[in-house]
């Protein structure tokens, strides 16, 4: 890997870009909060018919931190703008070049719907699935949304757009089919106590009633409650890797975000099940990588607007369907089910009413008024005020700190974050962690490891431009330097050259005493095949320290640099590009089919200099 030196076109067009386009595009308090100490709180106000609230003044609201009285030093007013469809337009690229980068319209919430079908069975999917056409047929225009589905990893579906069409032929199209989840054991009605299950009903079928082996019973249902607590716990990990990834690709687009997830059920912690021989070994909790996600999306101006696509559900062991044959042998387990039942939805409810809380949302449950939920949770998202206020205590010690916000009249309903971490905004993170470890695989919750899954969304906390051509015109034996292929990958391998250019005021380059920046970047790309798999990767970090005289100059030019990487030539690839700053934790990333670039004219054998 080498600093490049020559001018990249690329670079040269959308920095300067950048600069000059970010007034206009950018909601002021989203800029305030990128750049200094602020806390942006953006405050939804309704009615007791929950109609959204207007024309309030600065003088209606208070701040309250941890007990202390604020001084608001912003107010704004947004007002859903359904005419607001036209958008400044993207400098022209030349062909080979690909960015990160998006354009938003100014002062206009974005809707994001995120299709779960990790954790909701395909019962409720369909419905979801034909709630939300109705919805479509009645919204108003330039009302802008995007679509995200989530299985065992988040998938952009459809971008952002104000065309109700583009958005229901993903729906009515392939991708927006029920599907089953691999993670639940009964895929099409979900995972709930007290329905029949056919295992242990063979069991006991073929067991009588010989006590002699009733420990064989109890030995399968431990087997069995120790399986399904290990998928809940690979469930919670994906949805949280999924939520992680969509706070990173949301925080770099301005102004508010409506995130409204359907979901089946999403407990972040497994509790002991006093009926097995060992309650504790299903324990497990995700309440810490939990907090974190949270508070990543109230960071970056996304409410969560959690929707139970179950609808009003009553108990499953009342359920006509249910033979209750469970209960025959044991009738006293029928009360013990029913309680299990009612715990573990109060506490998938309150899963989705404390990230709905945490991040300024709303949670609509027990409803099979899902079209309704649609239309109040845009609603409410898309009208509210933005308050900034800079906090009396400047001790940046980590503490989670408690937001009040009241208003002088009464009767209204408050939707708002209601706290942060006082983390150093000018520290360098705590938990910045590589892309991947010793043994070549990523750790848990990494950043950078979520940023770089095949297909979903490119974050946007680093923009990144990015020139891939192919290296030279001949096919190659072997990959190119410093590449690590799969034990399955097999040439020949064509040969491209990616030239980077980085923001540089994305990045937390640290300043010494002497004024001297020291940035710290890691680079990774990653060849996959169609089905997803990595066939190739290849990555470096990128320490550099500017004289405080150039660093001026850098940030209108932006960082550059070049790596190689290798792709077979046989068969359809994507490469995903990506970028790390270690020092801030933040990610940019941009994925692109190998097809698109193929055929461009090659660069010099010997590379750019």
């Amino acid at each position: 890997m080498r600093i490049l030196l020559c001018a990249f076109v690329a670079v040269s067009i959308l920095m300067p870009a950048l600069a000059a386009g970010q007034s206009s595009t950018e909601a002021p308090a989203s800029t305030i909060q990128a750049h200094t100490n602020l806390v942006v709180v953006d405050v939804v106000v309704s009615d007791t018919q929950h109609n959204p609230v207007h024309k309030l003044t600065k003088a209606d609201f208070t701040v309250v931190e941890s007990g202390h009285a604020q001084a608001i030093k912003t107010f704004e007013e947004h007002v859903s703008d359904q005419t607001a469809t036209q958008l400044p337009p993207l400098p022209k690229l030349p062909p080979g070049t690909f960015t990160n980068y998006s354009v938003t319209p100014a002062n206009s919430a974005l809707n994001v719907l995120l299709l779960d079908t990790l954790n909701t069975p395909m019962t409720a999917q369909a419905d979801v699935r034909n709630q939300m056409l109705k919805y479509l047929k009645e919204a108003h225009p330039g009302t802008r949304m995007a679509i995200f589905g989530l299985s065992t990893r988040l998938v952009l579906l459809q971008g952002f757009t104000s065309d109700p069409e583009l958005l229901r032929a993903v729906l009515n199209g392939k991708k927006g089919l029920p599907k089953g989840s691999a993670l639940m054991t009964d895929v099409v009605n979900g995972d709930n106590p007290g329905a029949d299950d056919p295992m242990m009903d063979m069991a006991e079928d073929a067991l009588g009633n010989d006590p002699s082996l009733a420990q064989m019973v109890a030995d399968l249902q431990q087997f069995e409650a120790e399986t399904q607590s290990f998928q809940l716990q690979l469930r919670a990990r994906m949805t949280l890797d999924a939520f992680n990834l969509l706070g990173r690709y949301l925080s770099g687009l301005p102004g508010r975000k409506n995130l409204i997830w359907f979901s089946g059920s999403f407990p972040i912690n497994i509790m002991p099940d006093g009926d097995l021989q060992n309650p504790f070994a299903v324990v497990a909790s995700s309440a810490d990588e939990f907090r974190e996600t949270t508070e990543l999306l109230s960071r970056g101006q996304v409410a969560v607007y959690p929707i139970d696509a179950r609808g009003l559900m009553g108990a499953p062991m009342l359920n006509a369907g249910n033979s209750g044959r469970q209960y025959v042998r044991s009738p006293g387990n029928f009360g013990k089910d029913q309680a299990k039942f009612f715990q573990q939805t109060a506490d998938e409810h309150g899963t989705m009413r404390e990230m709905a809380e945490a991040t300024g949302g709303e949670a609509y449950v027990n409803t099979n008024g899902l079209k309704e939920a649609i239309e109040k949770a845009i609603q409410a998202g898309s009208n509210y005020y933005t308050l900034t206020y800079t906090p009396i205590n400047q001790k940046w010690n980590g503490d989670y700190r408690k937001i009040q916000v009241n208003l002088a009249r009464k009767g209204l309903n408050l939707a708002y974050r209601r706290g942060y971490f006082a983390d150093d905004p000018n520290a360098p993170k705590r938990h910045s962690e590589p892309a991947v470890t010793s043994n070549g695989q990523a750790p848990d919750y990494s950043a950078m490891r979520a940023a770089m899954t095949r297909g979903g969304p490119d974050p946007t906390e680093i923009t990144l431009v990015t020139s891939v051509r192919p290296s030279v015109s001949a096919a190659e034996a072997d990959v190119a330097p410093g590449n690590k292929p799969g034990p399955k990958t097999k040439g020949p391998y064509q040969r491209f050259t990616i030239q980077f250019g980085i923001n540089t005021a994305d990045l937390g380059c640290t300043a010494t005493p002497a004024g001297v920046r020291h940035c710290a970047l890691t680079a990774m790309i990653f060849v996959y095949d169609a089905d997803g798999a990595l066939l190739n990767s290849t990555g470096g970090g990128i320490h550099t320290d500017v004289p405080a005289d150039q660093y001026a100059g850098l940030l209108k030019s932006g960082i550059r640099f070049h790596q190689d990487i290798s792709v077979p030539v046989k068969g359809e690839f994507f490469l995903r590009i990506g970028i790390h700053d270690e020092t801030t934790n933040k990610v940019g990333a941009v994925e692109l089919p190998v097809a698109a670039v193929s055929k461009l004219p090659p660069l010099a054998a010997t590379g750019p200099k």
